[in-house]
């Protein structure tokens, strides 16, 4: 007999810290660290699912953008998604997701990212990976980059308007980034209890062409510094990056820094000496297909057409064949076609952000296509490796 389920906002105050225990024994969290995430998250953005009188599981919803070919296409960020080990097992956590996906389906979202703790669950949903979040450590002796091309300006109180500003020009130009809102600007600029951020703008006060916030740590393996988020938007400002933080290496044993898998700023280094320590591949989702693909942006000196067919066993309106055409930087999507591309709606994904090529992903079997419609895939589906420095 198939359990019964219902998918609900919170109704009571008491549910908050019931749903906060929850967490709290998933992710081995202190106490009341979960129910601070709630809360910062925002309440009414939170869905949980209940069995009976009790609370099993639930959700936090971030409602985010995410940059593609140039363009913002409105994201859902899923995350906390806690499950209690009671309930395991029992199809709670599908039930969870299928109903948090149709939910954002009427909200005519068009896609959906989260960070998974297990790909097995997520695939069942119709999620993929999509890009990579990636920390990249490099020995503080090692940058050798001594010239400061730019003045550095200390920051005691942050004008996020500043610097929401600078991190939008870059992030724009960077595919899988996110729009950030306040939840997330919030994790990045206000230090916890155990931490001291240090902030600088890089350039003139009045026309900086970047930042970047730090904190500094004593670790077994030596004191780290950890860049928490940075931008920079010109060549010397890049220079500028390394060249301050090659000046700390009399104190600082390693730089920590987050980017892509393929990471600019070490194109600047003399030698091979930065390395990932850390990557993970985030999933996606397309929820609402036609507007995915009309909202993104594309190479803006193509112009292509590509027949899709693609099956989604969770939203019937992915279901089909579909013509998307490509001009001046902007798609269109049309019903009908030759459906010469097939793939199912997780295909999709990596595909839609370019985390592998088209030829690649009929290699996998993720697809499959005509010559004439891998080529057409290739030339839509063009970009740098997709990534993300934020983490929800």
């Amino acid at each position: 007999m198939t359990p019964e389920f219902e998918y609900r906002t919170f109704r009571h105050p008491e549910e908050l810290p019931q749903f906060a225990a929850i967490l709290e024994q998933c992710f081995i969290s202190p106490p009341r660290e979960e129910e601070f995430y709630i809360k910062r998250i925002g309440v009414e953005n939170f869905r949980i699912i209940q069995q009976g009188e009790k609370i099993a599981g639930g959700l936090g919803i971030l409602h985010l953008g995410q940059w593609w070919g140039g363009q913002r296409v409105p994201m859902a960020g899923i995350a906390a998604v806690g499950i209690a080990p009671e309930y395991r097992g029992d199809g709670v956590a599908i039930a969870l997701l299928q109903h948090t996906i149709k939910e954002l389906y009427t909200q005519e979202v068009p896609i959906s990212v989260l960070y998974p703790a297990t790909q097995r669950l997520y695939h069942k949903a119709g999620y993929e990976q999509g890009g990579s979040y990636c920390l990249w450590e490099i020995p503080t002796q090692s940058i050798q980059l001594r010239e400061q091309m730019l003045p550095l300006q200390p920051v005691t109180a942050i004008n996020l308007e500043i610097f929401a500003h600078l991190y939008q020009q870059q992030a724009r130009l960077s595919p899988g980034h996110l729009d950030r809102n306040q939840a997330i600007w919030q994790a990045i600029i206000e230090p916890d209890d155990k931490e001291t951020l240090y902030t600088y703008l890089i350039g003139d006060k009045d026309q900086p062409q970047g930042y970047i916030i730090f904190n500094q740590e004593r670790t077994q393996e030596g004191i780290i510094l950890r860049v928490k988020d940075w931008v920079v938007l010109t060549s010397a400002a890049a220079k500028t990056f390394w060249s301050f933080l090659s000046h700390h290496r009399s104190q600082i044993d390693k730089v920590r820094w987050k980017s892509s898998a393929i990471a600019i700023l070490t194109l600047l280094l003399p030698e091979q000496t930065a390395k990932i320590c850390k990557t993970q591949r985030w999933l996606l989702r397309v929820i609402d297909l036609v507007k995915a693909l009309e909202v993104r942006g594309y190479p803006p000196g193509i112009q292509a057409e590509l027949h899709l067919e693609v099956y989604d066993d969770l939203l019937d309106a992915n279901n089909g064949k579909f013509i998307l055409s490509v001009a001046n930087g902007r798609g269109e999507v049309t019903l009908g076609g030759k459906g010469e591309l097939r793939l199912d709606i997780r295909g999709l994904a990596p595909l839609y952000t370019n985390l592998f090529t088209p030829h690649q992903l009929q290699l996998a079997g993720k697809l499959d296509a005509t010559e004439t419609a891998l080529l057409a895939a290739t030339q839509i589906f063009t970009s740098v490796s997709p990534g993300m420095v934020d983490y929800f």
